[in-house]
């Protein structure tokens, strides 16, 4: 998640920000942490490689519920190696494991209850089965609150096969839930890279299934069909994707000629830059720290790179953004480099969405105890391979957090091998808004007439952006006044919308 802005920091701390910045459509809405554990866990290599995080793993108050119904000898096992099916007997799926299932529908249960627009989406046009027919693919964290999106789409009429978009993410528990429920998904938390690529291929499972469209969060799911089944395109519908690199890597494809269908951009709509990105992010990344590692924040200094709807702590930045640090200074922060500030900083915490943003000569220049980690959806912010090398040691300390040792003894903490670690791999947060926009912009490609969208990237209508926004006001007990004729006449607007143009952000 490029582009982020400020989260709070309790009295006392201090922070810095390092900034490395980085078609209107005519949707139908249907109407409608520091401590040192005595125990040492796994010791990391020292050469990089996937492994089974099953062994260093311990049950943490995040990942109590991937323990319920297991069993330690089945946890030994690779996924892949296990024969599970489902009540009804069904196998055309792979999880950690299936008898997890009960626990995971309550986890989808309590999600749905936080998830009013899908809830109402689900029954004001379940009737009518909008995407009857349609086949999804998809390629998303896969959580309690995914999953409320998925059933969505299977109760709307779309069959789903589903692989997650991180090898941390995914709810054990939730993944068993949607297969028992005849959801074809492929993923399970602590997947190896190798894992991962096979997840996604057989979600795609050409020989079997076409394909009608794509739901993808990083572009993974895309790159790996563009590259390896690029004949499966002719019948897409088109791509809806939700992340900023996603759609960096659409872009990408688009300026080289090599975009061949129609794709939504769910992650610029306003809706969710301005409520999801900024609350949910900037609340779950205190709460990963406090999580993982157990921290005090009164105190400590803190470093964000990057500055926008997502990024992090007030008080200290550093950017090449003339009108981001114009802001950043206007909202009392302080603009400086990361070369500056790392000796002296406790807290690293990378937003941008950029590659080599924290690198070997930063880490080496680390004060002993100081914690990195990665708010965006890429792990290549920070360049893990550097310390992948003979004179470092790592040490696995408890779920998700890592000691690199260097020689001397300077330790550097490193959280959810710098995947995502905010919202998703230290703790789980609600992510409500894309959801509704990403079964909306499905529901449009799937029904618009041949020739209405061409092989470009559209974004959402503001129409759509406060359809979704209004869907969720009833949980705030929120009520807005209704314009006149006059005032609407006055403002130029229609008295029902939409009250911004198409080009606000």
């Amino acid at each position: 998640m490029a582009g982020f802005t400020s989260v709070s920091v309790p009295q006392g701390s201090c922070g810095y920000i390092v900034d490395h910045h980085q078609q209107q459509v005519n949707v139908c809405a249907w109407q409608i942490q520091l401590n040192d554990e005595k125990q040492e866990f796994n010791k990391r290599p020292t050469k990089a490689g996937p492994r089974s995080l099953s062994h260093s793993i311990s049950q943490s108050s995040t990942e109590s519920f991937t323990s319920v119904g297991s069993e330690s000898s089945e946890d030994d096992l690779s996924p892949q190696d296990k024969l599970q099916s489902t009540s009804k007997g069904l196998s055309d799926f792979c999880v950690k494991n299936i008898k997890q299932a009960a626990f995971g529908r309550k986890e989808i249960e309590i999600a749905q209850q936080e998830m009013p627009a899908l809830m109402i989406l689900r029954k004001r046009a379940g009737g009518e089965k909008p995407l009857a027919g349609a086949k999804v693919v998809g390629c998303t964290h896969i959580t309690a609150q995914t999953a409320v999106l998925i059933e969505t789409l299977a109760a709307l009429g779309a069959q789903c096969r589903w692989a997650a978009c991180n090898i941390f993410s995914t709810q054990n528990a939730v993944a068993a839930a949607l297969a028992e429920a005849e959801i074809s998904v492929f993923a399970w938390k602590g997947e190896s890279e190798e894992d991962f690529w096979w997840c996604i291929d057989r979600c795609i499972d050409p020989d079997n299934w076409q394909p009608d469209l794509i739901l993808d969060d990083g572009g993974d799911l895309t790159h790996l069909m563009c590259k390896k089944y690029p004949h499966l395109f002719k019948n897409i519908r088109g791509i809806v994707e939700e992340s900023v690199t996603g759609i960096y890597r659409l872009y990408q494809l688009s300026k080289t000629g090599k975009l061949c269908v129609p794709a939504m951009n769910v992650n610029d709509s306003v809706t969710k830059q301005k409520f999801d990105n900024l609350y949910c992010c900037k609340e779950s990344i205190l709460d990963g720290l406090k999580r993982t590692t157990d921290v005090m924040f009164g105190g400590k200094q803190v470093v964000v790179c990057g500055y926008g709807e997502v990024s992090g702590t007030k008080e200290h930045n550093d950017s090449f953004n003339p009108i981001r640090s114009r802001s950043l200074s206007m909202d009392g922060l302080r603009v400086t480099t990361l070369s500056k500030v790392v000796r002296q900083v406790d807290i690293i915490i990378s937003c941008t969405g950029n590659k080599n943003v924290i690198t070997r000569e930063h880490f080496n220049r680390m004060k002993n105890g100081c914690i990195v980690c990665n708010m965006g959806h890429s792990n290549t912010e920070i360049d893990l391979s550097s310390l992948r090398t003979a004179e470092l040691k790592w040490q696995r300390v408890r779920p998700h957090v890592d000691h690199v040792i260097w020689p001397e003894g300077k330790r550097v903490v490193l959280l959810a091998e710098i995947f995502i670690s905010d919202t998703l791999v230290c703790v789980y947060v609600l992510l409500i808004f894309p959801d509704m926009f990403q079964a909306l912009a499905l529901i449009e490609l799937y029904n618009a007439p041949q020739g209405r969208y061409q092989k470009d990237i559209y974004l959402l209508p503001k129409k759509m952006d406060e359809y979704v926004a209004s869907l969720h006001l009833p949980m705030f007990e929120a009520h807005l006044t209704e314009l006149t004729d006059d005032q609407a006449s006055y403002l130029g607007i229609s008295k029902h919308g939409p009250f911004k143009p198409n080009y606000y952000r």
